[in-house]
């Protein structure tokens, strides 16, 4: 690298999500000593966007080569940089938010094994491999064990071992929300998209439950939601209408004064890789109410946990606390001061060829 200018990097982003754009966003703005160059794509049209991301970059890449490409795993990259020779010797980042080894499809989906070998090919592309949890990580390479031996033939030995020798850990930082100064301690929140992948009718059959055990509560359901709503959200707002002080998707502002007044915060979720959701609440004195199961078991004590899937469980779990409140877990470790210096020290190190 030329240290008579700053160091150049191309942020890759192939799905602008809410949480993908949050850590961008983050990223440039924390170490703007960087010359950055951004290019992201809508998150959304997520089959074509896994595989067709090279295709829609192939002329939108600017001419002189970055000192270090950062790609998130939504990214191609080894198409992009087989289309682009001039990035061959490019060192580059593969940063994982999610693998899709372990995402769950649903019924209207085509299952196809493209997503897992675009993701699998990027990280042998780069030169250095990061996930944001133990739980991403650990899924992802069962499931390209799992994937490899059911590959016919003419299978590379050890490629699992060469991929965790430049594997490493590194999570999305969190900004601490700023507590209430008086929270509503009969506040149960959710703040996750109303989507398959989060099972709010388990959420709504632990309501239900918690309502026959007779007991006062009142609920915040905040979150992205899809046009024509969920069934479960349907149910909800039919069933405690007199509980629900706010139901929307509101402004940032907001979203946090909500968090901050919320005493439990509720996840019912079958996919989660780092539940930054979650985590934002917590930071602002939510107490998790979480599955015992995915990236939480490496966050929250078991106190927090209930057996995944089991809204009777769940109900449980929430009648206990409204009753007796616990203080809520210490979640510093993944805050932007906590972060700041391994994100910087990861973007400034030298990188060999692959």
């Amino acid at each position: 690298m030329n240290t008579s200018h700053p160091k150049t990097i191309w942020l890759l982003s192939a799905y602008r999500s809410a949480s993908h754009a949050a850590w961008a966003n983050w990223i440039v703005d924390t170490f703007d000593e960087f010359n950055w160059h951004k290019l992201e794509l809508p998150g959304r049209h997520f089959r074509w966007r896994i595989r067709g991301n090279p295709l829609s970059w192939l002329n939108k890449l600017p001419q002189e080569t970055p000192d270090l490409i950062l790609a998130t795993s939504m990214v191609d990259l080894a198409t992009l940089k087989g289309l682009h020779p001039q990035l061959a010797h490019i060192p580059c980042i593969y940063y994982f938010h999610e693998n899709q080894f372990a995402y769950p499809v649903n019924n209207k989906q085509h299952e196809s094994v493209d997503p897992q070998m675009v993701q699998l090919y990027g990280a042998l592309a780069a030169n250095k491999v990061f996930f944001n949890s133990a739980y991403n990580l650990d899924t992802f390479f069962n499931g390209v064990e799992h994937l490899l031996s059911r590959l016919p033939d003419e299978v590379p030995d050890k490629i699992t071992d060469i991929l965790k020798q430049k594997t490493q850990l590194l999570p999305v930082s969190i900004s601490k929300v700023k507590p209430a100064e008086k929270i509503q301690p009969k506040l149960i929140l959710w703040n996750h998209r109303w989507e398959y992948d989060k099972a709010p009718e388990v959420f709504f059959e632990a309501l239900i439950k918690l309502e026959a055990m007779n007991i006062d509560f009142q609920l915040a359901l905040l979150g992205e939601r899809p046009p024509n709503k969920t069934t479960a959200l349907l149910h909800i707002e039919k069933k405690f209408a007199d509980k629900i002080l706010i139901n929307e998707k509101i402004s940032k502002p907001d979203y946090l004064k909500y968090l901050s007044l919320s005493s439990i915060a509720v996840s019912t979720a079958i996919h989660e890789f780092q539940g930054l959701a979650m985590l934002e609440a917590v930071s602002a004195g939510a107490v998790p109410v979480v599955p015992d199961a995915l990236c939480y078991t490496e966050q929250y004590a078991a106190e927090f946990r209930y057996v995944p899937n089991d809204s009777a469980a769940l109900a449980d779990k929430l009648f206990s606390f409204l009753n007796d409140l616990p203080a809520a877990p210490d979640v510093t470790f993944w805050h932007s001061d906590a972060l700041k210096q391994q994100w910087h020290d990861v973007l400034l190190a030298p990188y060999g060829h692959v």
